[in-house]
């Protein structure tokens, strides 16, 4: 293998199972692939210390984390996708008949403000349900990736010593995003949610990225080819799954298998790759990271994206 041995994080899963397992090769470099469980411990590896060469990241913190300068760039493989109308529970005592009733209440959000899940949730609540976001109290039960982010005025760390999934279930909070809470009090906010983000695929266009990859910029200005040969690599990875997904061929298929199932139907990607078959939905990503207050100034798709990756897609 020619090129040198680059530490790679992402978490073995259908679309990128042959590039992990050795089947798809890259041309310029040798993955040394680190596995951290839970993955999201890689991204603040990743945006606090720069620890890998390669790494799976969440989408929103990426685009945080490039307002302030981290030294890495992307390439346009959304490896992660989900629809996240399921995402948000409410308590059914707290008189929430629909979801313009956040609006003056606590609202709990699982991990940080920042965490993808959340702002596709919040952006949900605006875009589909007119919330008026700056209207409601957000609630963390934990910090952010990227620690130089401040808060804005409306968003505040959880009370010591309280746990988010008994105040949701007290009632002290009306409803959380990102919790997993099994209890007769609490449902989702939004009834029968997959065929709801199924039907803003359809309608919109909208199928969230949830993480794409980044590498280190000094790779980058070291090997000129890299950035195109991990998009390549990753690229042909999921071709070969989705042929198998195709052909009826994955053992034991996972929900995001099904999912994708559903979507091929209405699309026929599942997971298409590159700027342009993605640059709507990632427009809308930035716009809602602009309207939460996750970045403060309005970034290009384009700039997101390593130069020789622009005009790839797969």
């Amino acid at each position: 293998m020619a090129g040198p041995k680059l530490k790679t994080v992402t978490r073995t899963q259908g679309n990128n199972k042959a590039f992990k397992d050795g089947t798809v090769k890259p041309k310029t470099f040798e993955p040394e692939f680190v596995e951290v469980d839970p993955l999201i411990a890689a991204f603040r590896r990743m945006v606090r210390g720069n620890e890998f060469d390669i790494c799976e990241m969440a989408i929103t913190t990426y685009i945080c984390a490039k307002e302030f300068g981290k030294p890495m760039i992307a390439v346009p493989v959304p490896l992660v996708r989900a629809f996240h109308h399921g995402a948000i529970l409410v308590n059914t005592k707290a008189g929430i008949g629909t979801a313009k009733d956040l609006e003056g209440k606590k609202v709990g959000v699982n991990r940080g403000f920042t965490v993808t899940t959340g702002v596709w949730v919040r952006g949900v609540l605006q875009q589909e349900h007119g919330v008026d976001l700056s209207k409601i109290n957000w609630v963390l039960s934990g910090d952010e990736h990227v620690a130089e982010w401040q808060r804005p005025a409306n968003v505040v760390p959880i009370e010591p010593g309280k746990k988010m999934e008994d105040m949701l279930t007290s009632g002290e909070l009306v409803a959380a995003i990102g919790l997993d809470v099994k209890s007769p009090d609490v449902q989702p906010l939004i009834p029968n949610a997959l065929q709801a983000g199924l039907k803003a695929l359809r309608e919109r266009g909208h199928y969230p990225i949830n993480h794409l990859v980044v590498i280190k910029d000094e790779l980058i200005a070291k090997h000129p080819d890299l950035a195109a040969d991990v998009f390549n690599a990753f690229a042909e990875s999921k071709r070969l799954y989705v042929e198998r997904l195709k052909a009826g061929k994955i053992d034991k298929p996972t929900d995001f298998d099904d999912m994708h199932k559903r979507v091929m139907e209405i699309t026929g990607e599942p997971l298409p790759y590159g700027i342009e078959p993605n640059r709507k939905v990632i427009e809308e990503l930035i716009g809602h990271a602009l309207t939460q207050g996750i970045i403060t100034k309005r970034v290009t798709v384009d700039e997101l994206f390593a130069p020789s990756t622009r005009g790839l897609t797969g």
